[in-house]
């Protein structure tokens, strides 16, 4: 009777082996019918990209006859169906814009993001944004996600590290409306909404002057961007107009990292010749410095006056309060959006909108007032 009972219970576990083994094929089965080929898909698998994917499968004369037929065929092999979602977006009711944004944890791209967010849905406009962390590569997918989503249009910020505006060209090419703001490229073909970031860094350097630092330095980011090439132009007219030397050794551009940031600060204060004044470009890089002044022991603005541009209501809570140039970011966004929804409706104009910035004179800049 035990060796029956052993038989029976060996043969139940191969039963319910045999049986698990079957769910887990089916299931993998069932996974490998359910994904659906993409056009990013086609388009890895060509080495091309997605925008010239849809061109082909459009037949558009943008794309030659033999890559079209490569496209088409490939297509079908991988039975590629489009985008049901998308199609109907596409021939319904176009309401959909992308965003891609450089840092959304930044109190200046959240700001942004809300006043295009607060102007597209004035005009019934859903808004997708995605966060490229200052990647180049992250950029492209953002870009290329959007195209397969078939929005209407897209508003961007480059990453620090793009010199590659392929992608963008490529948009112009496609026709799709595309507007810039803060760091921008290829003016030719796209609007785009900036601040006087020359006129506020010359009007910061010359309160810095005046109140009586005597060796300013510029902490900037990447020198291609143009973001930087403005501030650094309004910093340097005002050395000029005082007849000081221009000393390339105390202006440091590099990466937007606070840690980068803080250690190029630290020395620059330690060495021989060091500034008792900083201009730093954006609020990262403003923290990064301040930070390297407080780690030295320095004091502010006796020893190192400092201003930062830099967005939100943090610099009020510094010790010593800090002297800011802040940004309308909020209001670039409104601006952003506007010249985009124009771009849809079929204004083609170029336009190049300037926000102002505010310069908010705290107590980190004035050496005139510590006895």
């Amino acid at each position: 009777m035990k060796k029956v009972r052993k038989r029976l219970r060996e043969r139940l576990k191969n039963v319910i082996f045999a049986s698990s083994n079957s769910i887990s094929l089916l299931l993998k089965t069932y996974n490998v019918k359910r994904h659906r080929t993409s056009l990013k898909d086609l388009a890895d698998e060509l080495g091309v990209s997605i925008a010239t994917v849809s061109r082909a499968l459009r037949n558009s004369h943008e794309v030659g006859e033999e890559m079209r037929e490569k496209v088409k065929d490939l297509a079908k092999k991988r039975n590629y169906r489009p985008n049901p979602f998308a199609q109907s977006l596409r021939k319904e009711s176009p309401k959909m814009i992308g965003v891609v944004l450089p840092n959304l944890v930044t109190h200046y791209y959240a700001a942004v993001l809300d006043g295009i967010e607060e102007k597209a849905r004035q005009q019934g406009y859903s808004v997708f944004s995605s966060n490229s962390h200052e990647n180049h590569n992250l950029e492209e997918e953002a870009i290329d996600t959007f195209i397969s989503l078939h929005v209407e249009g897209i508003i961007a910020c480059l990453a620090q590290d793009t010199v590659d505006y392929s992608h963008f060209q490529e948009i112009h090419d496609m026709g799709i409306p595309l507007v810039f703001f803060a760091r921008t490229c290829l003016p030719e073909m796209f609007s785009q909404v900036v601040a006087n970031g020359d006129e506020a860094a010359y009007e910061a350097t010359m309160h810095l002057i005046e109140k009586g630092s005597k060796r300013v330095a510029f902490v900037g980011g990447p020198s291609h961007l143009d973001m930087v090439t403005r501030r650094k132009h309004g910093y340097l007219e005002a050395l000029r107009e005082h007849r000081m030397p221009i000393d390339r050794d105390i202006i440091v551009c590099d990466k937007i990292d606070f840690d980068i940031a803080r250690n190029n600060t630290i020395k620059l204060l330690q060495s021989d010749n060091p500034p008792d004044a900083i201009l730093a470009f954006n609020d990262i890089l403003t923290l990064g410095a301040f930070d390297a002044i407080k780690s030295l022991n320095l004091r502010i603005p006796q020893d190192v006056a400092i201003i930062g541009f830099t967005e939100g209501n943090t610099a009020e809570f510094t010790s010593p309060k800090l002297s800011a140039i802040m940004d309308q970011a909020r209001e670039q966004g409104v601006k952003a959006c506007e010249l985009l929804l124009r771009n849809i409706a079929g204004d083609t104009k170029i336009y190049r909108e300037v926000v102002p910035m505010i310069l908010k004179i705290r107590e980190s800049s004035d050496k005139s007032l510590v006895p």
